[in-house]
């Protein structure tokens, strides 16, 4: 997952004394984000598109489902351990190449695991596909940014990680599917096909923008020392560890509820109810960004207890679901905000740690809920998801000037401000 603001200013805020030309610039590109937007859909389908394909890989590739299902694991060890160099080796880079590149890097692996019959080549495979998501996820949310006036930054974040829920609740249940039908290597090479049409509409409908000058680099260390950083990246490991425990082990946990029949549904369910957070999120987060990741903590932890006490209801179950997607689907645009704004100057280096800091708690969520698994069953993931939302709603709550403050910076001027370039616009049309 998750990504890095660039440092470069956004596009600039329309002069109301220019007259009708300048309306167009409080619009957000459409066109771009939803560039963006498919972009990140393919980097988190690419993740996790084996989870409904293990039973046909296993057998094709002559392993267990076990070892297959290490071909997630794989992808974000390589997204954890070169998110953070790669974003460094890069940061000169004209952000349009680098966005072509790691989209080639997606459709180049894809391929290999598509037509590999080599269990040790997919798994390197894989490999590639965790580093070009390094390089995507380090790039896309800043992308974004720029792409947008100052007011609409928020906005335009929502619009491009749309991706995520649409991957997760609509892409993982396609793609198996596809693989059920026509076999999991045409699932995989259907995604080499989007990713071939996403270079053609990057490459003529996304504008660039420049990379960093070798003075202006901040170093990534230091970021840490930035108030407000540490914070968030806390946040950002002990709420992603308490999602995946939950998410990476849904089946086994429906199952044992007498619920394996409802997965998918259950799992549409939750991905609607993060569409609906996230647009939620896009519309409120310059003025409440400290209430919002409150608010998402709270109902994760409110559809967690349900699961843990009233799960003998399945539709209490369903209505879980519903909480946890509207707590959860914002998260990403939300942490990636509070690390980008608290950044400053730093905001590549920051949201680099973040990137890497989330695939490693999705590495230990796999393998945390693992160990819960085998050792106190199933029912404990809800307890566990509540005891970790402890430290994330103390941790938000105390840092309240740097790092999660009620509003963005300059919120309240920024908004004044698109106001009167809207009145002033409307009668030059």
């Amino acid at each position: 997952m998750s990504t890095a603001p660039d440092t470069a200013p956004a596009a600039p805020a329309p002069d109301p004394k220019r007259g009708g030309g300048d309306e167009e610039q409080q619009k957000l590109p459409l066109f771009a984000l939803l560039a963006l937007a498919t972009a990140v859909f393919i980097t988190c389908l690419t993740e996790t598109l084996p989870a409904g394909l293990l039973p046909a890989m296993s057998e094709d590739l002559r392993v267990s489902q076990s070892a297959t299902g290490q071909t997630v694991t794989v992808y974000a060890i390589g997204t954890a351990l070169t998110a953070i160099p790669l974003t460094a080796a890069t940061a000169g880079w004209q952000r349009k190449k680098l966005l072509l590149t790691a989209m080639a890097g997606f459709a180049l692996a894809n391929t290999v695991t598509a037509v590999s019959s080599v269990y040790e080549l997919t798994m390197v495979a894989r490999f590639v596909a965790g580093v070009a998501a390094g390089l995507a996820w380090a790039l896309l949310a800043g992308y974004a940014r720029r792409l947008a006036p100052v007011h609409l930054q928020g906005k335009a974040m929502a619009i491009a990680m749309a991706g995520i829920p649409v991957a997760l609740s609509l892409g993982v249940p396609a793609g198996t599917f596809l693989g059920d039908w026509l076999g999991w290597r045409v699932a995989f090479l259907s995604m080499t096909a989007l990713t071939v049409v996403l270079l053609v509409w990057i490459f003529a409908g996304v504008p660039d923008f420049p990379g960093q000058a070798r003075g202006e680099r901040p170093k990534l260390l230091r970021t840490l020392t930035i108030p407000g950083v540490s914070p968030v990246l806390f946040v950002t490991l002990v709420f992603v560890l308490a999602h995946t425990i939950l998410y990476a082990y849904i089946a086994s946990y429906l199952k044992d509820l007498g619920l394996e029949g409802h997965t998918g549904l259950i799992l549409l369910v939750f991905g609607a109810a993060s569409l609906a957070s996230i647009w939620i999120v896009g519309a409120q987060i310059n003025r409440r960004l400290r209430g919002l990741t409150v608010g998402g903590a709270l109902l994760v932890a409110v559809a967690s207890l349900i699961l843990a006490v009233l799960s003998d209801t399945t539709a209490l179950v369903y209505v879980a679901a519903v909480l946890w997607g509207l707590g959860w689907g914002g998260v990403p645009t939300l942490l990636q905000t509070a690390v980008g704004d608290a950044g400053g100057e730093s905001a590549d280096a920051a949201q680099a740690m973040l990137v890497t800091l989330w695939n490693v708690a999705m590495a230990g969520g796999g393998i945390v809920g693992g160990i819960l698994l085998d050792t106190l069953g199933s029912e404990s993931f809800p307890w566990a998801v509540v005891l970790l939302l402890l430290p994330v709603l103390a941790v938000v709550l105390y840092a309240r000037k740097a790092g999660f403050p009620a509003a963005r910076p300059g919120a309240g001027a920024v908004e004044k401000q698109a106001e009167a370039e809207e009145e002033a616009v409307v009668p030059a049309s």
